[in-house]
């Protein structure tokens, strides 16, 4: 199924975002064709508790290094957001070392080397992991992240169905975007307070309403305000992790630059209830998350104009059009995902 006709946020400087929470101009059709797998669990690998007597979280899952792509499948199909991309095959990726492992680092990126057409595609590449989760603490360390003109990269989990069981954006921009963008889309009834009464987190509310409408998919999101969070900062800053946690109480996200990464986290001990406040959060007093959110995988990509970057690419301080900076392989040198590794964990 393929949707074409929901709504987005436009990329615009934060002042002039926060002020056009209404805007309904831009359309994204979020990745309405991700196949559903069977939902999957595994309780082996107990790896410790978390302090203050909370319940433990035991390690589920563990990506990292070579097996990484043992444990992902490769998208082959035409990209949902209309991304001008050639999604590679993983004896594809591997030959055209765009997916490939450094010094333990696994590493995503688009072909940087061809001159395309303008109007053309550009080989690039989409991960979905195999194995689906209704909740647990996932976490991604980066060592680095895509941007540059005319590249839209996400660190996402999504449910079957799109979008009726949901969508968690988690690392998500477009173009030279200062810092990341958090969304949760719903395909049942789910709205935070519009004036951002009491909602338990340190991001900037930009828009309220959560449930995809047929012309309205912006999803309730927050801004971050560091700029380390994203793109050129966040590589800068020698990258940084994500954490999200998804319960019965809702869905938090955290975002930690490389030098502030909690020692829990770093000995496989995570522990939430000691990060403070989160970036981002969607309590349950607002939405019942047991039915619109559920059966998610994980997915890594870099897919570039599309639904979001290509109407944002005219506000974006890139020079030409979005067409022209795909043509140019120059763009691309900064277009890669550093991947230390990613754990999900399960109470």
């Amino acid at each position: 199924m393929r949707l074409t006709t929901t709504l987005v946020f436009s990329l615009l400087p934060i002042a002039v975002l926060a002020g056009r929470s209404s805007d309904t101009s831009h359309i994204r059709a979020r990745h309405a064709a991700h196949a559903a797998s069977l939902h999957a669990r595994d309780d082996a690998g107990y790896n410790g508790t978390t302090s203050g007597g909370n319940p433990p979280y035991n390690i589920h899952e563990h990506y990292q290094g070579q097996s990484f792509f043992n444990d992902w499948s490769f998208f082959e199909g035409d990209d949902p957001t209309h991304g001008s991309v050639n999604y590679q095959s993983r004896d594809q990726a591997i030959a055209k070392k765009l997916a490939y492992v450094k010094d333990n680092v696994t590493v995503l990126t688009v072909d940087s080397t061809s001159t395309v057409p303008v109007g053309g595609k550009r080989d690039s590449v989409r991960l979905t992991s195999k194995k689906t989760w209704d909740r647990g603490l996932f976490i991604a360390d980066f060592a680095y992240m895509p941007h540059g003109c005319s590249i839209w990269p996400a660190y996402w989990s999504v449910g079957p169905n799109w979008p009726m069981a949901g969508e968690i954006d988690i690392l998500e921009g477009v173009h030279n975007q200062q810092t990341n963008q958090y969304t949760l889309h719903t395909g049942g009834p789910c709205s935070l307070p519009a004036d951002g009464s009491g909602i338990d987190a340190i991001g900037s509310l930009i828009w309220h309403g959560c449930q995809s409408q047929p012309t309205d998919n912006r999803g309730c999101g927050f801004l971050d305000s560091d700029t380390r969070s994203y793109g050129a900062g966040f590589n800068s800053a020698g990258g940084g992790v994500l954490a999200h946690e998804w319960n019965s109480q809702g869905v938090k996200i955290w975002f930690f630059p490389r030098a502030e990464v909690p020692a829990d986290i770093n000995s496989d001990h995570p522990n939430p209830t000691s990060w403070g406040r989160p970036i981002a959060a969607w309590s349950s007093k607002f939405c019942d998350f047991s039915s619109v959110l559920y059966q998610h995988s994980l997915i890594i990509d870099i897919t570039l104009c599309g639904d979001w970057a290509g109407p944002a690419y005219s506000g974006s301080g890139c020079p030409g059009t979005c067409a022209q900076a795909i043509a140019d392989p120059a763009n691309f040198a900064a277009a890669k995902w550093g991947i230390n590794y990613i754990s999900v964990f399960q109470s």
